[in-house]
């Protein structure tokens, strides 16, 4: 019988595991940040009229920036497990934030993708508006829209601080503006054409944040 060979282990498995770490990440980035924004550019109106109106086509676009989302935390976790950018001892606090707020606002995505198509076939007329933020839907959407801006803010600053300013700083205004827009709908009204102006212009220099971190951990590998 041939003998089998262990696992291998030592300084060379963990570059090795390093490494796969490193590429996962990378990938992940430049395939995430790009979905949440296709799905942002292809959400239908917000009122309850039009989401009726579009059938699947609401959940659809929430699906794709589900997946996006979901890509770019494991994009998170792959830089942060690998060391991929160096960032110095204290760089956990910004890539878990960034995480924390990502799987917030996948949260609230997923929420708001599978309840208000529901609701706009009984009750357009509450759609999107405060009438319809029950303690069970606050308790998603408030923490999301807090966590998210902040969560990128905080790994803005720490990427800015070790010579990332760009893709820092895409990130974090882009959460923010993102941010920004979805508060429109309970301050404008969901019909307000600036609420989608803002969310597609946060996600564009969101997505393009992700795309550079992609290829920053490229580079750095």
């Amino acid at each position: 019988m041939t003998a089998s060979h262990p696992p291998t282990s030592g300084p060379a498995g963990t570059a090795t595991a390093r490494t796969s770490l490193r590429a996962t990440g990378a990938v992940a980035a430049l395939l995430g940040g790009p979905l949440f924004l296709i799905g942002t550019v292809l959400h239908p109106g917000r009122d309850g009229y039009s989401i009726a109106a579009v059938g699947q086509l609401y959940g659809v676009t929430h699906d794709v920036q589900a997946i996006g989302l979901l890509l770019q935390v494991i994009s998170l976790v792959g830089v942060l497990a690998s060391g991929g950018l160096r960032l110095g001892r204290h760089a956990a606090l910004g890539w878990y934030s960034a995480m924390a707020g990502t799987l917030a606002w996948f949260g609230l995505i997923v929420f708001d993708g599978s309840h208000n198509p529901v609701t706009a076939r009984y009750a357009p007329q509450i759609v999107h508006t405060p009438a319809d933020l029950d303690t069970g839907g606050a308790i998603i959407v408030v923490p999301a829209l807090l966590l998210f801006p902040i969560g990128y803010a905080v790994l803005a600053s720490l990427l800015a601080r070790h010579g990332r300013r760009w893709t820092g700083l895409l990130l974090g205004t882009g959460a923010v503006v993102y941010t920004v827009g979805g508060l429109l709908i309970f301050i404008s009204g969901p019909r307000s054409p600036f609420i989608q102006i803002l969310e597609v212009a946060g996600a564009t220099l969101y997505a393009a944040g992700f795309v550079a971190l992609g290829r920053a951990v490229r580079r750095a590998a």
